[in-house]
């Protein structure tokens, strides 16, 4: 009836960036548009909603109940990530939404009140694949779904009064998985690029054929159906070469890329070979020769050469062509593209043996190759990446963030498919800005762009394990392990088994460990902490003496950490009272600190440190919350509270007390 006023909750929704599809091309915009429309129309009924209006590419929606409402959303959003749906350039057609109740007004079909215009301002609050509520939504159904409801900092909407408090939906609107994760994914062909050897006549050029193997690397790994294995794995066998049947076995790879760059002057000469791993058949055979300023067209060669031989297609990547070079920059003279690729490829090389000055070489030279090159997104994404790497060890994270934060941002303008860029943006929102949403949708981009990229796959598989998603969590470490075998993530997936409850394949595995090369001097620190958080009290003890004397600052304090725990806190004594004086050569953040006065029994001091860590600090709760040391406090008001603010789950963790981090 015209004019009847009644209490409804409010939908509203709206695709992300539908008016740059409809200028790409609007017929393949219009197309998609309606298919969303014809996915999303049932669902509404199936919820009890009515659909009021569309207005364009978004819906006005009418509840009942807030509930339903809320239910209907998360539905629409698992609809549309099902259904991978992609508009022009393959862009995936993603929504916000928008819900609130309050009094609505029908006129002639339509509905008026403040509830509409509010719901419509919420909803430009949501990621894309997200859903944002008032706080009157979240007061009926915050018990009654399985998602963790993170609170917003208060906004003031246009034309609405007082500020509004908004809750966002984390832990079901999630990015479809990577596809490399799900069950039905095909069997792809597994390539190792070995250490190119350097056959120039100066030593010093090292770095030349170490940088250009990391290329080759990130390169093929963006050849469809390849996945190649992480530069840390490869590298053992610089110095220490093997045949290729050894390596194969070793690293579980079908074919081997291997070679040599000569640098002369402005001129670089790669010879490289593809190797069947089992048979020692060459597959092809070549070499090139250009002048440093064609150095992308060294890696386009041997991409698609290598591809060919594979009998693989070259999918969608940055690399496919060569990219024009890039204008001199005037302000340094006459500048080439090789003047600052060396300078990148230098940077990368500081960045892969940073010593214990931390990352200023590397540092450096990307800053240099960045000024030479204003154009060059790759070292952009590099220098971030090393940023977000750094943050919490070398820097704070006020420090690191904004500036990884902003030289991201610069990759991805020149080069939006940057897998390494997107990764370090993942990386910012998880560890800085503690937006899991907007992680998990860029780690899933990186992913997506580059499916060998490594360091997204742990990082990726580190939030799922924080926000208590073992299982999606132990696949993407497996995975991994499966790109960088002779990593450590292993002893991360062992702490996600153990924490699922499989605590005799996690303290197998644990207890496998190699007792040689740069796991030897953590094997028995690491096995002690894995007996006592399975509740192997006395094995702990035996492993934890058995431990070498420290020799870094870090043995040293995770050597005190668990002699605290294990009834031996002297040295975590001594620890703290130079943290106190500030006297601690590293950098230690308050939420290290409250682990160890947790540890040592004064839960006060650690809850107090913890507080201010999230309030002003780095926080890093989210990475640590998980720990052995904490479980004195873990049921403490101000600790849930702390975990429900950071957006964290604050149900039991699973198979029983949750261990070390």
């Amino acid at each position: 009836m015209p004019g009847t006023r009644r209490l409804a909750a409010i939908v509203f929704t709206d695709i992300v960036g539908y008016s740059a599809m409809a200028q790409e091309d609007e017929a393949q915009a219009l197309e998609a548009l309606a298919t969303h429309n014809r996915l999303l129309r049932p669902i509404f009924a199936t919820h009890r909603g009515r659909e009021i209006k569309t207005m364009g590419d978004a819906f006005l929606l009418e509840f009942g109940s807030a509930l339903e409402a809320v239910e209907c959303a998360m539905e629409m959003q698992r609809q549309l990530r099902t259904s991978q749906l992609a508009g022009p350039g393959d862009r995936p057609v993603q929504i916000r939404i928008g819900i609130h109740v309050g009094d609505v007004v029908e006129e002639n079909g339509d509905l008026l009140g403040d509830a509409v215009n509010i719901a419509s301002r919420i909803q430009t609050l949501a990621t894309p694949g997200g859903i944002c509520l008032s706080r009157q939504v979240f007061d009926q159904v915050q018990n009654k779904l399985p998602v963790v409801f993170v609170k917003m900092p208060s906004v003031s909407l246009k034309n609405i009064e007082p500020p509004t408090d908004i809750y966002r939906i984390q832990g079901d609107a999630r990015p479809r998985r990577p596809a490399s994760l799900r069950p039905d994914a095909s069997d792809e062909r597994h390539l190792a690029v070995l250490p190119l050897a350097n056959v120039s006549h100066e030593v010093g050029d090292e770095y030349f054929a170490d940088g250009l193997t990391d290329e080759l690397i990130s390169v093929l790994s963006q050849v469809r159906g390849l996945s190649v294995i992480a530069r840390s794995s490869v590298m053992q066998y610089k110095h220490a070469p093997k045949p290729v049947a050894e390596v194969g076995a070793e690293l579980g790879v079908d074919v081997v890329l291997e070679g040599s760059v000569r640098l002369s002057g402005n001129r670089v000469r790669v010879t490289l070979q593809l190797v069947d791993a089992e048979t020692q058949r060459h597959l092809w055979a070549g070499s090139v020769s250009r002048d440093l300023d064609d150095v992308f067209e060294v890696q386009s060669y041997v991409a698609s050469r290598a591809a060919r031989a594979l009998r693989l297609t070259l999918g969608r990547t940055r690399r496919s062509t060569p990219p024009p070079p890039p204008k001199p920059n005037p302000r340094f003279g006459k500048v080439t593209v090789g003047d600052a690729y060396d300078a990148y490829l230098r940077g990368l090389s500081a960045a892969n043996r940073m010593s214990d000055e931390g990352p200023a070489e590397a540092f450096r030279w990307f800053e240099r190759a960045t000024r030479l090159d204003p154009g060059l997104a790759d070292a952009y994404a590099a220098w971030a990446d090393l940023y977000t790497i750094a943050a919490g060890d070398h820097f704070s994270m006020q420090e690191a963030m904004p500036r990884a934060k902003e030289l991201a941002a610069r990759s991805l303008a020149l080069d939006p498919d940057s897998s390494d860029a997107h990764a370090a943006l993942a990386n910012i929102a998880m560890q800085f800005d503690n937006d899991w949403g907007l992680a998990e949708a860029e780690f899933v981009r990186a992913i997506e762009l580059n499916p060998s990229n490594v360091s997204a796959y742990r990082f990726y598989a580190t939030l799922l394990r924080a926000l208590d998603r073992l299982d999606e969590s132990m696949d993407a470490y497996r995975h991994a392990i499966r790109l960088d075998p002779a990593g450590h993530d292993r002893i991360a997936l062992a702490w996600a088994e153990l924490e699922a409850g499989q605590v005799a394949t996690a303290l197998e595995s644990v207890e496998q460990m190699p007792t040689e090369g740069h796991h030897a001097r953590h094997h028995h620190q690491i096995l002690g902490v894995f007996y006592l958080a399975a509740g192997r009290r006395k094995e702990a003890l035996q492993a934890f003496s058995a431990s070498p004397e420290p020799s870094t600052d870090d043995e040293r304090w995770n050597r005190a950490l668990t002699g605290a725990l294990l009834g031996r806190p002297k040295l975590a004594r001594d620890v703290l009272q130079e943290y106190e004086r500030g006297e601690s050569k590293s950098y230690t953040s308050r939420a290290h600190s409250a682990l160890m006065y947790a540890a040592v029994g004064d839960p006060g001091r650690a809850l107090d440190l913890l507080e201010q860590d999230t309030r002003s600090g780095d926080r890093v709760l989210w990475l640590y919350y998980r720990h052995l040391a904490f479980d004195p406090i873990r049921g403490d008001p101000r600790f849930l509270a702390l975990l429900r603010e950071m957006g964290l789950p604050v149900r039991p963790l699973r198979g029983g007390k949750p261990p070390n981090g």
